[in-house]
Order: C-alpha cells, then structure tokens, then sequence
C-alpha cells in the first residue's frame, strides 16, 4: 500500500512539474522585479539571482564589483494556463524604465541592465514584437533592453530572497519599491491576487 501511495504521488507531481514554466528578467535591482511579480495570479514563485556573466559562479560581491558580467535579475516560476508570457512582459516593462542604460534610479552598473532571457525562439520573437510595439505606440522610445539566450541561473544569498515583503521599512523597499508595486497595482490590478 505504501509503493502505490508513493508511485501516485510522484505520478502527481510529474504532472504539476509540466504546468509550471520559467520566466528571466531583470530590470535594475532584483528586490525590485522580484516585489512586482510576486503577488501576481499564476505566479508560484520568484527567485532572486544571477545570469549573463562570463564566471561559472556568482555572489553579490563580485557581480556587483562588475567582474562576472553576470545582471541581477529574477526567476519567475508561473502557469501559462493562468497567466502567459506576454503579460509578464506588460508586467516587466511598466516595472522599470527600459530606455537607460547600465541604470535603475540610483542603482548604477551593468549588473542593472534591462535584460529578458529567452528559452526558445518564440520567447524570443515575442519579446522582440513587443519592444518594437512599445516603440511603434510611443510608450517608449529608444529601449536598450537586452534579449538574450537564457544558459544558467545562481540564486542568490538568501538575506536577498523575498526582500520586500520581509523587509518592507527598509529605506530602499519604502521609497524605491513600495511605489513600483503600488503604480503596478493600481494600473494592472486585473492580473494581481
């Protein structure tokens, strides 16, 4: 009886694994994308860390000194049938400016980049069609946002996982991130839970 309780259970989360895809974006700081997208409906989880470095490790003390390459950016675990790639982008590019260069506000540097990594040619594509939208409808002009072949991901320590709602009188959380989530919820808030 145990054997068949542990074959159904692996049976169901095989099942639940193929629900689940993966989104990677960064846009400045990654307390920042990662507030943004959490309370998102469809979106089981965000995960801080690393990607699009030349290293084959990455910690916040070298990444930030600009020696890895790598840009902090966010893990997005969610479920297409609940919510689609497209909206996560809407999501992304009303959560930081995509027209500047190396820089979020203060927060300056390459690791800062505005940055989608795509897993296959449609993430692509699409990613592509929607800045060239933006640009066309005027939304934006001139975005430096990078688009690049998604190879690997660090997460990062663990004092930066879940950094706003576990941190929310910080400085940084109420002056930079809490007006990002509220902007997001008041304008998007058909796609929050």
């Amino acid at each position: 009886m145990k054997l068949v309780f542990i074959f159904a259970a692996l049976i169901q989360m095989t099942q639940d694994n193929k629900n689940w895809s993966y989104a990677y974006f960064g846009g400045g700081c990654f307390w920042c994308i990662e507030a943004v997208f959490q309370d998102l409906k469809g979106v089981e989880e965000v995960v801080s860390g690393y990607s699009g470095g030349d290293s084959k490790t990455a910690n916040y003390k070298e990444v930030s000194s600009g020696k890895t390459k790598h840009a902090e950016i966010c893990q997005i675990k969610y479920n297409p049938s609940i919510i689609n790639f497209e909206t996560l982008l809407k999501i992304f590019f009303v959560a930081h400016d995509p027209t500047t260069l190396n820089r979020q506000g203060n927060d300056v540097g390459p690791h800062y980049r505005s940055i989608i990594f795509y897993q296959n040619e449609e993430e692509r594509k699409e990613s592509e069609k929607y800045i060239n939208q933006l640009e066309i409808e005027n939304i934006y002009k001139n975005i430096k946002t990078e688009i690049t072949a998604f190879e690997k991901f660090y997460i990062a320590e663990n004092y930066h996982q879940n950094y706003f709602f576990t941190n929310p009188n910080q400085p940084y959380c109420s002056f930079v991130i809490n007006p990002k989530v509220q902007k997001l919820r008041k304008n998007l808030n058909k796609y929050y839970k």
